[in-house]
Parts: C-alpha cells; sequence; structure tokens
C-alpha cells in the first residue's frame, strides 16, 4: 500500500541494498580475474553459500526475536513486506506510460531504460512499449510472487533468502569476461527458485485476464502453452506469455544488450505495435493478479490458523 519510504532509504538504504553490499564483496574478494576458469567456478558456487548463510541467519535472528515480542508479528509483517515489491513496481512501469503520454518518445526511452537492461536509445514507441510491458511481466513474477512464495513457505527467512539468491543472479549472473564463470552457480539457483512462481504468475495472469475486461485469458493461456518453453529463460517466458496473450500482443523477440543481438522468440501471436494505452492495459491486470495473489495468501492464512 505505502511502499519503501524514500527518506528511509536514503538515510539506512534497503534490505535489497545492503544484500547488494554483500555480494558486492564477496564478488571483489573471490572472483580474481587471473585465476583459472575452474577455481573461478568453485569460487561462485561458495560465494552464494556464503551470501545463504548470512542473509537466512539474519533473517532467522530478526524474525525469532520479534516474535518473542508482544504483538510482534506487526513489526515482523512490516519488515518482511519491504521484500515485496507491488507498489514500486506499479510507479515504474506507470511512469513510462505517463513520460511517453506527456513527453514522447525520448522521454519514453528514458524512463524505461531505469527498468529494463537491453539498449532502450533507438527503440521505437512500440518497442520502448513492450519493454516496459515485458519488464512488468517478469518482476511480477521475481519481484512479487516469488518472496511471496518462499515468504509463505519459509517465513522471513524464505523471502530474504530468495532476495539475496535473486539479487546475486542481477548482479553477477551475466554472460561477461568477468561474470561467465563466477556468476554460472548464481544464474542457475536463481532459475531453480524462480521455477514454481512464473508458473504460478502465469497461472495468476490468466485468472486475472478472466476477470479484466478486453483481456482474453483462453488467448493467455494458449500463449502460455505454446510459447513460454521457448524463451531463451526457463521461466521469464511464462508471465510474458502469459501477458502477450491476455492483451493481444506480441513480446519479447529480438533485441539488442550491449549492442548485441539476442534473437529470442516472440511470446504471443498478436500486434507488435503496442502503445502506452497498452502499458496501461496490463497495469490493469497486474492489479487484478496482485490482488488474486494477496486473496490465496490470505485464504492459506485462515486455513493455517483453522488446523
Amino acid at each position: 500500500m505505502f511502499g519503501y519510504p524514500d527518506r528511509l532509504a536514503r538515510a539506512i538504504g534497503h534490505p535489497v541494498t545492503w544484500m547488494g553490499a554483500l555480494i558486492d564483496a564477496l564478488d571483489r574478494g573471490f572472483n580474481r580475474e587471473d585465476a583459472p576458469a575452474l577455481r573461478r567456478k568453485a569460487a561462485g558456487v561458495v560465494s552464494p553459500l556464503i551470501l545463504i548463510v548470512i542473509v537466512g541467519g539474519a533473517a532467522f535472528l530478526i524474525a525469532h526475536s520479534l516474535l518473542l515480542l508482544p504483538f510482534g508479528v506487526i513489526p515482523l509483517a512490516v519488515f518482511a513486506s519491504t521484500l515485496l515489491a507491488q507498489r514500486s513496481l506499479y510507479a515504474h512501469v506507470e511512469h513510462v506510460a505517463a513520460a511517453l503520454e506527456s513527453s514522447g518518445l525520448e522521454a519514453g526511452r528514458e524512463a524505461v531504460s531505469h527498468i529494463v537492461g537491453r539498449d532502450t536509445e533507438d527503440l521505437d514507441e512500440a518497442g520502448v512499449a513492450r519493454a516496459a510491458i515485458e519488464s512488468l511481466a517478469e518482476n511480477f513474477s521475481d519481484g512479487v510472487v516469488a518472496p511471496a512464495l518462499w515468504m509463505v513457505v519459509g517465513g522471513l527467512p524464505g523471502a530474504a533468502v530468495y532476495k539475496a539468491i535473486n539479487t546475486a543472479d542481477s548482479m553477477i549472473g551475466h554472460r561477461t569476461s568477468r561474470h561467465e564463470d563466477f556468476g554460472w552457480a548464481s544464474a542457475r539457483l536463481d532459475d531453480l527458485v524462480n521455477l514454481p512462481a512464473s508458473r504460478l504468475t502465469a497461472l495468476l495472469i490468466i485468472a486475472a485476464a478472466y476477470l479484466t475486461p478486453g483481456a482474453f485469458a483462453s488467448r493467455a493461456f494458449g500463449a502460455v502453452m505454446r510459447d513460454a518453453s521457448r524463451h531463451r529463460s526457463p521461466n521469464a517466458g511464462y508471465p510474458e506469455a502469459a501477458v502477450a496473450g491476455a492483451l493481444g500482443l506480441a513480446l519479447a523477440g529480438p533485441r539488442f544488450y550491449d549492442g548485441t543481438l539476442v534473437d529470442d522468440v516472440w511470446m504471443g501471436d498478436g500486434r507488435y505495435g503496442a502503445t502506452a494505452d497498452d502499458i496501461r492495459a496490463a497495469l490493469a491486470l497486474y492489479k487484478r493478479a496482485d490482488a488474486l495473489l494477496i486473496g490465496v495468501v490470505a485464504l492459506l492464512a485462515l486455513i493455517a490458523i483453522a488446523i
């Protein structure tokens, strides 16, 4: 509802930035560029294990300490909520739509450059809109559904460990000369922990499409079944295909990263010419899917209480 306060972020940072600082320290300490590839890969296996132990241990101590206090579940819930990105994800994607609508293509390129890793300087309006919608779909899975799922499974430690793994993949899980070997284990681990959430996200989007005027639940389901497994990522294709089918769009496809063409397959068989209106339609779909997620978790909580 409220998002992480900007003033607090400027003063003390955010739990994810704290994890990022630890990952950066591990990268600088263990990733020696003059070491043989096998040794760098071994260091890349040890580093996420250290990360998991430290982050999981800290989260366990925080949760255990707070639950010893009267009504300690309330501050625990507030702390845990910092690991869920519903509001910030909506705000960042909505900013792209607003930029396109009010200030034109250059402003849209600038806005979307903050939420995607691809090259944005040569994107047309359709490319900017598709990039924003793809980011919304993928980050709904990575930034909302997955931490919520692992929080259900393992409480605060479960969600914190997930965020640590996901942040490590974002920082070092790239196929660059520095991180090809060192980041391999982090990237594969992130694929593994995101596997159940990506499928759940697709189901939530399909269900939300059924409840959203102008969206197509049957086309969303068909796109997931036909296209999701063909995506270069083992997980991103599921939410992207679901959103593409629901909105009658074609997403993913060829795009440039650091000047290199990534020739991915298209998700969905609809229009290529996405617009700011399609971004807003995707946001409406996202809100309903997120509401369904909250409802599912609330139902599980009630069942747990009853048992």
